[in-house]
């Protein structure tokens, strides 16, 4: 046996994959069987749930489960209603569908992990609920039951197979990654001579590991706390990447952060905090420098805490009070989920509107697929590519499905042998999951072939009819790329371009709120996660990546001149009475800060006056306020290019 898997290795196959594939194909298999034999009407549907709640760890595939069995019947409800709205008139069923379709996909889009795939799937539910069921409005609740029955069934066999199956999640290895990328992020930040392409590496891998993290989060609450604890860590380690510390900070910082790099290194916890203590405590260390490794040393004993006492810290790791602790607070599209939301509604309002006019017999199904493309694949990076991959799936399983219903079928003589001769065609599907060059259009393959295989005796329909409902179902993914290329085109620099955007405006929107010092935690931990995402999705292109690294840099230096200036301009309020004292900020001073606030908050539309205004503001100064004014005038010169290339 081990010489068979050697040889299909070398021939292309992942063997990990193999094993989970068979594993849900046969559950895929019993579903289907289970199905029939209770008597649902839609059997393959079943079938089509296994491979979609499948999840290689226990912890994945309980919660997936979980949101597939909510958003199933939050869609199947609405799907009802829609089947029963269209009796008053037809298009109602189209609109509304559009509407629920649409408002999932925006609110998707603003989720993360299989929360998301929860709601995205409430809308393509009701499509096949109310699409596939429109012909028998009578019927629609015993239908709408049917179809509710035939995915739950397929969602218990997948949970309870799985969990006989699939192992725990890898928490132990994911750790030891975080942990040693930490270390060489020490390493890489004591060194007096620092490498720009290692940083980005670092960045890169930092970014890549963040993005990761939800499904190690999923099955318990542990789970989330432990993930929460890891996110909250490289979240506040990433501004060690940003800064250029270089020869302006003391060496006594540098030798304790080597120190810190050699105690993690051998995973001495407590010498690790206390060098990093030490580190933050260095004379002559820049504030910033300062507020980084302790919020750092924070989160690092943090995460190295057991679940139930992470709100105890060590007692040689106190926090400043000065310097609030980091939140985790989550990059949220906001601009692309509204264009997602739009897109998913005006595609199905066009297409809707063309199967009412025109009464395309198979057009439920084109609308069907397209529901799902538009909606499903929003949360992609570059959707309109994954339409070629789906496409061709698509294509495999419509072929598949002809092959079954026109050569297989014909020779059974019972139901029970149709079932029979459809269960090598499931088990066909692992094939093309594990192969490297299929594995991309196998889910397709395998949803499809259920979608068209619907096991009815004594066998009816034409081959003409088959092929036209083929042909409306690869119609969907080609229209769906249509739509991302040309409506709120889905590219990858648009999505750079919009992230920028949104950096941008919590730039001006931190310049011009008079409360911005109390939500300064809040603040940075945005940035910084918006910061790894812009890495992510910049990290294809060398020059690209150094880009958003720099423009990273650029708006972070910016965000702190800002909150200075914020100090500087509410420094003869009651509160403040006694630092103004001490400070001996004048009346000028003051005006000159909330000058440069309000230059900042218009920064986009006119950069070169904000940049004058710092200027003037940095030689009122000297010493460290001066140097973090020359910082953002330097981060003014960065961004000013890229303005220029926005949308």
């Amino acid at each position: 046996m081990a010489q068979f898997l050697s040889r299909l290795a070398d021939h292309g196959f992942d063997i990990t994959r193999l094993r989970f594939a068979t594993r849900t194909a046969i559950a895929a298999c019993i579903a289907f069987v289970l199905a029939w034999l209770i008597g649902l009407e839609h059997p393959q549907w079943s079938a089509m749930t296994v491979w979609a709640a499948s999840q290689p760890t226990r912890g994945q595939l309980w919660e997936k489960s979980l949101f597939r069995g909510l958003g199933s019947i939050s869609g199947t409800i609405v799907g009802v209603l829609l089947v029963l709205s269209m009796q008053l008139h037809p298009s109602l069923l189209v609109i509304g569908l559009a509407l629920w379709v649409g408002a999932c996909t925006y609110i998707g889009n603003l989720q993360r992990g299989f929360v998301a795939y929860g709601t995205v799937l409430a809308g393509y539910t009701a499509a096949m609920v109310s699409l596939l069921d429109a012909a028998h409005p009578d019927q629609v609740l015993g239908l709408g039951a049917d179809r509710l029955a035939t995915v739950m069934t397929g969602i218990v066999v997948a949970t309870f197979i799985g969990s006989l199956f699939a192992p725990k999640a890898a928490t132990g290895e994911l750790r030891q990654k975080v942990r040693a990328l930490l270390t060489e992020m020490l390493a890489e930040s004591a060194s007096a001579t620092p490498s720009h392409a290692r940083r980005r590496q670092l960045l890169s891998d930092l970014a890549s590991i963040e993005e990761g993290l939800d499904p190690h989060a999923a099955g318990s609450i542990r789970s989330r706390q432990s993930i929460r604890a890891t996110r909250t860590l490289l979240i506040a380690a990433t501004p060690l990447l940003l800064w250029k510390h270089g020869d302006s900070q003391p060496a006594g910082f540098r030798s304790h952060l080597t120190a810190a790099s050699v105690a993690l290194t051998d995973e001495d916890m407590s010498e690790t905090l206390a060098a990093l203590k030490a580190s933050a405590e260095t004379p002559g260390l820049s504030p910033r420098l300062r507020e980084t490794l302790t919020t750092l040393s924070a989160a690092l004993a943090n995460w190295h805490a057991d679940p139930h006492a992470r709100r105890t810290l060590p007692n040689n790791i106190a926090s400043p009070a000065k310097f609030a602790p980091l939140s985790v607070v989550l990059h949220r599209d906001w601009t692309g989920a509204r264009e997602a939301g739009l897109r998913a509604l005006g595609a199905l309002l066009l297409f809707g509107g063309l199967w009412l006019v025109t009464g395309w017999s198979v057009g439920a199904f084109m609308l069907l697929g397209l529901s799902v493309m538009i909606s499903l694949f929003s949360t992609f990076e570059n959707p309109a590519q994954m339409m070629k991959s789906v496409f061709r799936g698509q294509l495999a399983g419509v072929i598949g499905a002809l092959i079954l219903r026109w050569l297989v079928w014909p020779m059974a003589e019972t139901e029970t042998q149709m079932i029979l001769f459809t269960l090598p065609f499931i088990l066909i599907g692992p094939l093309f999951v594990a192969h490297n060059k299929t594995v991309a259009m196998s889910f397709d393959y395998n949803m499809v072939l259920m979608l068209m295989s619907q096991p009815h005796w004594p066998l009816t329909g034409t081959f003409e009819t088959s092929v036209a409902a083929g042909l409306a179902v690869i119609a969907a993914p080609v229209a769906a790329m249509v739509a991302y290329l040309t409506v709120y085109p889905a590219n990858l620099k648009r999505r750079l371009d919009t992230l920028m955007t949104t950096m941008l405006h919590d730039l001006s929107d931190l310049a011009a709120d008079p409360k911005a010092l109390q939500g300064r935690s809040h603040w940075q931990a945005r940035l910084y996660h918006r910061t790894l995402r812009l890495v992510r999705l910049s990290e294809r292109a060398a020059r690209a990546q150094t880009e958003a690294q720099d423009a990273a840099l650029a708006l972070l230096n910016l965000g702190h001149a800002a909150m200075w200036c914020h100090r500087e301009a509410q420094a003869n309020a009651e509160s403040n009475r006694m630092a103004a004292h001490e400070m001996a900020i004048s009346e000028s001073d003051r005006r000159a800060a909330r000058a440069a606030l309000m230059r900042l908050a218009y920064l986009r539309e006119d950069p070169t006056r904000a940049r004058a205004t710092l200027l003037r503001l940095q030689a009122r100064h000297t010493g460290p306020e001066a140097a973090l004014l020359r910082e953002a005038v330097s981060g003014i010169d960065t961004l000013t290019p890229l303005l220029t290339t926005l949308d």
